[in-house]
C-alpha cells in the first residue's frame, strides 16, 4: 500500500502587453512569455516581466508561476526587494515631484500585484524587512491618492490574519495515527464498530469528504517550492509537517478499514463490513474524492484483510473489481488519471459545489511533481531558467489549490469524524494475529508468525 506517499481601477491580468526589454543570449525582446514564447529567459527578465508599469501587467498565470519556482534562484524578501526596487526607479517614485497622472496608473497595478502575491505566498512576508519594503513603496504613490494607503491597510490586515492562521499549525490528527495492540475482545469504552456509528454508505463518503477538504490539517493556501539551505525540493508547505498530517490521515484510513473488517468475529459480519466499505468506496468515486477512495482499496488490499478468504467468498465483489481496476497502478495510473481528468472537467463546468468537488490521490500527486521536479533541469546550458519546466509544475499545483479551494457541500457530522479521528486502529502485527484468529493460518509460516504474535502480543503459547 502507499506510504507516502490560488479597486475599479484595477485592470484584467494579461491584457496588456508586456513591457520591452533587452534581448539576451537568444531571447526575443518584448516577447510574451506565456502562449508558447519563450520557454526559457534570464533570471533577469522574468523579474522584469513581473514588474508592473502604467500600460502593463503579467498574466495572472505568469505571476503564479514565476512566484511559485523563483525560490529556486532567489530567496522571496531579495526579489521583493528588486521588484520594489525597479518599480521605484522606473516610475521615478524617488523624484521630489511626481508625475502624479502616471503614477495613477501604475499604483493600482502595483497593488494588485502586492494583492495576489500575499494572498498566494503570504510565508513570503513573514520578516519584518518585507512587510518593510511594502509600506515603503505603497508610501511613495500614497500622496498621490490617499485610497492607495486605505488599500494597502486592508492587505495588510489579511496578510497578518494569514499569517496567524498558518502558525496555528495542524490540527484534528494529534494521536490519533498511533496503532494499538490486539485484543481479543476490545473494551466497549474503546471501540465501537463502524456500522455502528454510520450504516449509510453515502452519508459516510461525504463525511470523508469533509475530512479531505475541511477537517483535516491543510497545506498553506500557498503550497509552493520552499527553500532549503542544503537543497531545494518542491513541497506543499514550509514546514513537513503539514505534508506529513496528508500521508498519516491517509494511511490512518487504510488501517482503520483494515481493522474495521479484520474486528468481527463471525465471517458473516467480517463479509457485510467489506461491502459496506466497497459502497462507500463507490460513493467516494462519485463524489471526486480519489484520496479517501485509493485509502479504503488499500486498506481492504491490505494481506491481513486479503488472506480471509472464507470472508471474501461471501462478498459480492464485483462493485470491488471496478473500483480495483479505476485505481490499477498499471500504465502509471491510466484508468485513474483518465476518471480525474474526468472530474476536473466536470469541476470546471459546474455550477455547484458539489459537482465541483476533485480530491486526488495526494501521494500520486507528490510523486508527480517530485520526479518533474527531478526529471527536468531548472536551468539550460545557457544559464537561463528553464520556464517550460515551471508552466508544468505551477499548472499542477494551481490546480491543486484550485480543488482545495472549494467549499465543502457536507455539513459535518461530529459523532462520524470523531470516530474517524479516535478510533483506535491495530498495528500491522495486530491486523494480522486478528486475521489469524478470524481464519486459521493456512501454511507454516502462517502458522510459526501466529504463533510469535500470540506470544508477544497476547501472551500466550
Amino acid at each position: 500500500m502507499p506510504q507516502t506517499l490560488s479597486a475599479s481601477d484595477m485592470v484584467t491580468p494579461g491584457s496588456l502587453s508586456p513591457p520591452a526589454t533587452e534581448p539576451t543570449d537568444g531571447e526575443q525582446a518584448g516577447q510574451p512569455l506565456l502562449d508558447g514564447a519563450p520557454s526559457s529567459a534570464s533570471l533577469e527578465t522574468l523579474i522584469q516581466h513581473l514588474v508592473p508599469t502604467a500600460d502593463y501587467y503579467p498574466e495572472k498565470a505568469y505571476i503564479f508561476t514565476f512566484l511559485l519556482s523563483s525560490r529556486l534562484f532567489i530567496e522571496p524578501r531579495e526579489l521583493l526587494a528588486r521588484v520594489c526596487h525597479l518599480c521605484i526607479e522606473q516610475q521615478q517614485l524617488d523624484k521630489p515631484v511626481l508625475d502624479k497622472a502616471r503614477v495613477r496608473k501604475f499604483g493600482p497595478k502595483l497593488l494588485q500585484l502586492l494583492a495576489e502575491w500575499t494572498e498566494t505566498f503570504p510565508r513570503d512576508f513573514q520578516e519584518e524587512s518585507t512587510i518593510g519594503h511594502l509600506k515603503d513603496v505603497v508610501g511613495r504613490i500614497a500622496p498621490c491618492d490617499e485610497a492607495y494607503r486605505k488599500r494597502m491597510h486592508q492587505l495588510l490586515q489579511a496578510l497578518h490574519q494569514k499569517l496567524a492562521a498558518l502558525r496555528q499549525g495542524p490540527e484534528g490528527l494529534v494521536g490519533a495515527d498511533k496503532p494499538i495492540s490486539y485484543r481479543t475482545k476490545p473494551p466497549a469504552s474503546i471501540h465501537r464498530e463502524l456500522l455502528g456509528v454510520c450504516s449509510d454508505p453515502y452519508t459516510l463518503a461525504q463525511q470523508l469528504t469533509h475530512v479531505e477538504l475541511v477537517s483535516r490539517p491543510k497545506p498553506p493556501s500557498s503550497p509552493g517550492i520552499q527553500q532549503d539551505p542544503h537543497r531545494y525540493t518542491p513541497c506543499f508547505s514550509d514546514k513537513t509537517s503539514n505534508l506529513e498530517a496528508y500521508v498519516k490521515w491517509f494511511n490512518r484510513l487504510c488501517y482503520l478499514v483494515a481493522t474495521e473488517i479484520c474486528m468481527p468475529a463471525k465471517k458473516k459480519q467480517r463479509a457485510q463490513v467489506i461491502e459496506f466499505f466497497i459502497d462507500v468506496a463507490r460513493e467516494c468515486f462519485n463524489i471526486g474524492n480519489f484520496n479517501s477512495l485509493m485509502a479504503i482499496i488499500s486498506g481492504m488490499n491490505m494481506s491481513p484483510v486479503s488472506r480471509l478468504k472464507k470472508t471474501w467468498a461471501k462478498v459480492r465483489t464485483a462493485k470491488f473489481f471496478i473500483l480495483e481496476h479505476q485505481m490499477d497502478p498499471t500504465g502509471n495510473f491510466c484508468n485513474y488519471r483518465t476518471a480525474l481528468r474526468g472530474a476536473a472537467h466536470r469541476s470546471l463546468t459546474a455550477h455547484s459545489s458539489r459537482e465541483k468537488i476533485v480530491i486526488p490521490f495526494f501521494s500520486l500527486l507528490i510523486k508527480d511533481i517530485y520526479f518533474l521536479n527531478e526529471g527536468c533541469a531548472n536551468r539550460l546550458p545557457n544559464g537561463h531558467v528553464n520556464f517550460e519546466k515551471f508552466l508544468e509544475l505551477a499548472k499542477q499545483v494551481g490546480e491543486f489549490i484550485t480543488w482545495k479551494q472549494v467549499e465543502c457541500p457536507f455539513e459535518q457530522d461530529p459523532s462520524i469524524t470523531h470516530y474517524l479521528y479516535t478510533a483506535p486502529i491495530f498495528s500491522e502485527d495486530g491486523l494480522y494475529l486478528a486475521s489469524y484468529e478470524s481464519e486459521s493460518p493456512e501454511n507454516q509460516t502462517e502458522k510459526e508468525r501466529w504463533k510469535a504474535l500470540r506470544s508477544s502480543i497476547l501472551g500466550k503459547t
